[in-house]
């Protein structure tokens, strides 16, 4: 008899796409430049210190010298995950055939980098561009252990384009908008069951597990949005930035390849909204405060819905995430004319309600930063800024019930624990060309 892949397959694809990086909270990069990871990314929307405000408040490219500015970044992510099994069940009830299997680790290593342009067309009137990655992660654990029929192998690269044009009315106000084109692609490797059927008398066919296989899901996707800024400067030493970014709405479309079968799939998400309101504070000559509050969105993805190529609803994943609030805090000293160093913390809270809810793709929880840095003015034109940052996460709980896509019914309980470490290392040449 011909051997065949169970439904449980299709929820991969809507899997992937909560692998994004563990070092912001949900699937989100913080890491879209350089400069910020030395003081936590605290008051970026008020900072305007170099090409990068594209993407954090295009308003501030009208404090940028006139010119082009370029600002060209890398960060490396180092994740580690250790996945602690505790009381998973066997799925589809059968440890005979489907061993629980034990702990694992997971993570890796990931390049994010960045590039910026403005330029002034005039004292007032400025344009500017981004190329970034809002996400972009990759995460193995082995492929024996308890979770492998959710995921053992996740892959994200998001490539994000960002025109820009800024306005600045007087010396208070400035404002900004830019444009997005996101293109997202995906790739997922996971356990399957192998089933082979007993029966095909109505009212349906019957079936038996016998073993297990491999499965790949590979899929992309490109969208548009929008983000929108302003700039106060209410006195020389006070600066306020306000930003929004408007959600990104994807449909996920790919193949699910495994035992010789191609399936055509595709999955929406919504990629939520943010808004974030920043200070910057000079304080005397050579100290400036950053401190922000950030809100996000995370309410619009209570669930994922999974369709075949046929147009039938496959899959329904509840995930019930909450909106987020981040908060940061920040100082940049000016040691000499040469040197300025940074330093900043920050607290960055989870969507994840609850244990039922959290994944092992993303087993979020909330965070704290630590970071460190230093811009070194190389000459007039060119800089270099370098950061470090340490993220500090609670271990995450995992109880997830992983159900039937057709039936509803149980087919395994995930339950442990996971510890996650993560270390990121910044650099971010910028130069003025007059």
């Amino acid at each position: 008899m011909q051997k065949t892949l169970a439904p449980r397959l299709i929820p991969a694809l809507l899997a992937v796409a909560f692998a994004g990086g563990a070092h912001a909270s949900g699937f989100a990069l913080q890491n879209q430049n350089g400069a910020g990871t030395g003081y936590a990314f605290a008051g970026s929307a008020a900072v305007a210190e170099d090409a990068s405000t594209v993407w954090f408040n295009p308003a501030g490219m009208t404090y940028l010298p006139m010119g082009h500015n370029f600002s060209f970044a890398g960060s490396v992510i180092q994740r580690s995950l250790k996945y602690n099994e505790q009381a998973t069940t066997p799925y589809l009830g059968q440890p005979g055939i489907f061993p629980v299997g034990g702990s694992s680790e997971g993570g890796g290593a990931s390049l994010i980098p960045a590039l910026y342009w403005s330029y002034a067309i005039s004292p007032a009137l400025r344009v500017g561009l981004g190329i970034s990655g809002p996400y972009g992660s990759e995460t193995e654990y082995g492929n024996n252990y308890a979770g492998r029929f959710a995921a053992y192998y996740t892959k994200i690269d998001t490539i994000d384009i960002n025109p820009s044009i800024a306005y600045k009315f007087n010396d208070i106000v400035s404002v900004g908008f830019g444009v997005n084109y996101a293109k997202t692609e995906v790739e997922l490797k996971s356990a399957a069951p192998v089933l082979v059927p007993t029966g095909l008398l109505p009212p349906r066919p019957t079936v038996r597990p016998v073993g297990e296989t491999n499965a790949v899901v590979d899929g992309d996707d490109s969208t548009w949005g929008w983000n929108i800024g302003a700039m106060f400067q209410f006195t020389p030493a006070t600066r306020v930035g306000v930003t929004y970014r408007s959600t990104l709405d994807n449909t996920l479309g790919g193949n699910l390849k495994a035992g010789g079968v191609s399936t055509g799939i595709t999955a929406k998400l919504e990629q939520p909204d943010t808004a974030s309101i920043a200070l910057s504070q000079k304080v005397g000559e050579n100290l400036e405060i950053l401190a922000d509050a950030t809100w996000t969105g995370w309410s619009s993805v209570k669930a994922l819905t999974g369709k075949t190529s046929a147009g039938v609803t496959a899959v329904n994943l509840d995930f019930n995430y909450e909106d987020t609030w981040r908060f940061g805090l920040g100082g940049k000293y000016q040691l000499n004319p040469a040197w300025s160093l940074r330093a900043g913390i920050a607290y960055d809270q989870t969507p994840v309600p609850n244990d039922q809810a959290r994944t092992l793709t993303v087993p979020d929880n909330d965070r704290f930063w630590l970071s460190f840095g230093a811009r070194w003015q190389l000459n007039k034109a060119a800089s270099l800024d370098m950061g470090y940052a340490h993220i500090f996460m609670d271990d995450s709980r995992i109880n997830r019930a992983v159900t039937s896509p057709t039936s509803g019914a149980l087919l395994q309980t995930v339950n442990g624990n996971v510890e996650t470490s993560i270390n990121i290392f910044s650099a971010q040449l910028n130069y003025n060309w007059q």
